[in-house]
């Protein structure tokens, strides 16, 4: 049974709810009238797509992706940003489920293909992406450029 969807304008009072629950996990204090705004953004100007996983009509976690673009492939990209789950549904299937949409996303655009960041240390991840067909990329370095004004 498909628990996942497309998350609708009609979820942001639920999805800011496990946005907020995201960013406090990365240690950013709480701010759910922020994620609401952002995620409101994001749904209206159509720049991200978001999937949901959806328990007894309750959304459990989401998975949030952005558009990139390849200038050597001439070809669109996707960035899995944010994959989350609640706690309390853990280990159930999700974060898998929520990957394929994902996936089929992918598929559905013509993209090249899906990539991510994660940490090292997030055993989980690093355990879960492998086994759902991602490969990890050595041969660059990665390098991020912070705005200190912000």
């Amino acid at each position: 049974m498909k628990n996942t969807r497309k998350a609708a304008i009609q979820d942001l009072a639920q999805l800011a709810q496990l946005f907020d629950q995201y960013r406090i996990f990365y240690h950013k204090e709480s701010d759910e009238k922020g994620a609401e705004r952002f995620l409101k953004e994001r749904i209206e100007n159509k720049d991200a797509e978001i999937f949901v996983a959806i328990q007894d009509d309750k959304l459990v976690g989401f998975v949030q992706l952005y558009p990139l673009f390849s200038s050597t492939r001439m070809s669109r990209y996707w960035l899995l940003n944010d994959l989350y789950i609640n706690e309390n549904y853990r280990g159930k299937g999700y974060s898998k489920e929520l990957i394929e949409e994902a996936k089929e996303l992918c598929k559905s655009s013509k993209a090249a293909g899906i990539l991510l960041e994660t940490s090292k240390t997030n055993d989980i991840g690093n355990q879960l992406y492998p086994a759902c067909g991602f490969e990890i990329y050595d041969e660059v370095n990665f390098y991020e450029w912070t705005n200190s004004e912000l």
